[in-house]
């Protein structure tokens, strides 16, 4: 062995003194920021339809459910990087066991999840438990809460029907009363018991309308007024609320600890990119969501331009030719390094009719003839090339490409375009000018006027206007009634309108989704918007609801969608192609296949990197 001179022991421990404290001196440098929600940031964006209600179960629209799954949570949800769509346990500790029939689920929930701080508490952390989901699930059957998935439950768990007649005999629901199909094993664990076997069932658990955890406690405290009140378990709870205005989120101090993770597929570049950038990080990450209601799309463009917002959820169509030429981002926005992606959407726009109306509803040739005659004269491929800039598509089904079922081959005729056709409908059962007015008339010689509503919006005034124009081109004479989306919503719950046109977007990755709002015993406020109720369609959804996803569903669909498109309860128009635009420094963001998905707490904001843009950098 060498021997080793005292002179060189010296100089080797001081190179090891400097080597020390270069690290040190690194390692400071290069500090970062300790985990979790950091105040500093902040990321602000727009709706274009106001929120209705913070009350899980009362609410219907896409975006009051985005706002729900911040601040509650239901047992699963959509894995964030995963396309197709995947589900994953969101409070529970792994997906639901279901029994050999099909027809049991038992779902454990995770220890240690706690609801945010309210005086209802007594100062105490309200831990969340299973009953808590019994009793969330329960409140869809309670008659004064008329809850618009309330169709998804009733009549398919075991008991409910007899536990819904006792509930609207006494107008009011005995939460305390057993439903044998709901109910909790254990302080953690709870059952659900379905009369048949339904495969789709289980994305109910991921659906906040349905399955998002209230405390009975601030229920009772509140009482009506709880959808003013939201008090979850979600990453988020509301700091300000300015109604129909402004809505401010900060995180809620009791949320559970959780990581980012995800399972993006091998090819996926863009998913396995912010897998590498965010695996491990604690969430949420951002310390302030603010989230302005912003209906007119100039506003709402002119905010992201202006970096008023840094994100812009859905490019404004009427700017499409601008931003996005040939679906390619303008070059001076690609100067500004702003980024952006499109995803062809899970969804569907399409104008329904009142199948109640005396007018436009009933089941006779004529009535049918009247609603074909509409739809033939509808100009789709207009409403898609100048209004919406090209960016969507025709529709041929009452349901999305992209979800199961969906067969790329099947064609109907829904989007077909000939008003020789609708003209010769409209005489053959007696729609014909009687006053010399240029209008038609009833068979009767009544008066016949299309009553269609819509919002003040830029780009539904356009609509109005296509249609109006559309209409008149075939001797059909239409009025159009301007109202708020929150008021629109509660009219057609009560059937008081003739004709809207909406966007529907997908609860879960299948046609089971929409195909749901055509059937019978759903209609009204349960999602049967166009109240249609056809035997034979009634009976291929029941028959398809039993079945997994197959060749023989997907035949059903079929079935079911030329029944839609014979007696036209729907005018089918177009699925959108949603373009997302946001700066360089906010990290991690990618729009959910399922738009209802909350994806706050999986983003993030590099601070740094927003000085340096900000400064011109």
């Amino acid at each position: 062995m060498p021997r080793i001179h005292s002179a060189s022991v010296s100089s080797v421990i001081a190179s090891m003194a400097t080597l020390l404290t270069c690290l040190i001196a690194s390692f400071a440098a290069n500090a970062v920021a300790p985990e979790g929600p950091d105040p500093a940031k902040i990321l602000r964006y727009a709706f274009e339809i106001a929120e209705t209600s913070f009350d899980p179960q009362k609410v219907s629209d896409v975006y009051s459910d985005i706002v729900m799954k911040a601040m509650f949570d239901p047992p699963l949800r959509f894995d964030y990087l995963a396309r197709p769509a995947k589900l994953i346990p969101n409070t529970l500790v792994a997906l639901p066991t279901v029994s050999a029939d099909g027809m049991t689920y038992t779902l454990r929930v995770r220890s240690g999840i706690y609801f945010d701080d309210h005086e209802v508490f007594d100062g105490r952390k309200r831990e969340l438990v299973a009953e808590d989901y019994v009793y969330s699930i329960k409140r869809l059957f309670d008659p004064k809460l008329s809850a618009p998935l309330l169709a998804e439950v009733e009549g398919y768990l075991v008991g409910s029907d007899e536990y819904v007649a006792l509930a609207r005999k006494a107008n009011r629901l005995d939460y305390d009363a057993p439903l044998a199909g709901l109910h909790s094993l254990d302080r953690y664990t709870f059952q659900v018991r379905l009369k048949k076997p339904m495969p789709n069932f289980v994305y109910l658990f991921a659906d906040c309308r349905v399955a998002c955890a209230v405390a009975r406690e601030v229920v009772e405290h509140y009482k009506e007024d709880i959808g003013s009140h939201p008090v979850g378990t979600g990453a988020y709870r509301l700091a300000f609320w300015k109604r129909s205005s402004k809505m401010v989120f900060e995180p809620n101090p009791n949320y559970r600890e959780e990581y980012f993770q995800g399972e993006p597929a091998p090819d996926d570049r863009e998913g396995q990119a912010i897998l590498k950038r965010m695996q491990g990080r604690r969430l949420p990450m951002i310390g302030r969501i603010e989230v302005d209601v912003v209906d007119q799309e100039q506003p709402r463009w002119l905010a992201f331009l202006n970096q008023e917002h840094e994100l812009l959820w859905r490019l404004p169509e009427e700017y499409a030719t601008q931003a996005v030429p040939n679906n390619q981002l303008a070059p001076n926005l690609k100067k500004r390094s702003i980024r952006m992606e499109q995803v062809p959407a899970l969804d569907l726009t399409f104008m329904y009719f009142n199948m109640e109306d005396p007018i436009v509803g009933g089941y006779t040739p004529d009535k049918v003839a009247l609603r074909r005659a509409v739809s033939l004269g509808y100009k789709t491929l207009d409403e898609i090339r100048i209004i919406r800039k090209n960016q969507a598509i025709p529709a041929h089904t009452p349901y999305s490409p992209g979800v199961a079922g969906y067969d790329p081959n099947f064609r109907t005729s829904a989007n077909e375009y000939s008003p020789a056709k609708a003209k010769a409908l409209l005489d053959m059962y007696g729609y014909i000018d009687r006053d010399g007015d240029g209008y038609r008339d009833m068979p009767d010689g009544s008066p016949l006027v299309l009553k269609f509503n819509s919002t003040p919006n830029a780009r539904d005034k356009q609509i109005d206007e296509l249609l109006t124009r559309s209409m008149k081109e075939i001797g059909l004479k239409v009025t159009i009634r301007k109202a708020k989306w929150p008021d629109l919503l509660k009219e057609s719950n009560a059937g008081k309108l003739m004709m809207w046109q909406l966007g529907g977007s997908a609860s879960a990755p299948d046609a089971d989704t929409w195909l749901t709002s055509l059937y019978g015993p759903n209609a009204g406020f349960k999602g049967n918007r166009a109240r249609f109720k056809l035997p034979a369609y009634d009976r291929a959804f029941e028959k398809a609801q039993r079945l997994p996803d197959s060749p023989e569903r997907t035949a059903l669909y079929q079935e079911m969608a030329k029944l839609m498109v014979a007696y036209a309860p729907w005018k089918i128009n177009t699925h959108r192609i949603l373009t997302d635009m946001w700066y360089p420094y906010v990290i991690g963001f990618r729009r959910p296949l399922v738009q209802t998905e909350n994806w706050w707490r999986f983003v993030d904001i590099d601070l740094q990197a927003q000085r340096d843009y900000l400064a011109g950098r």
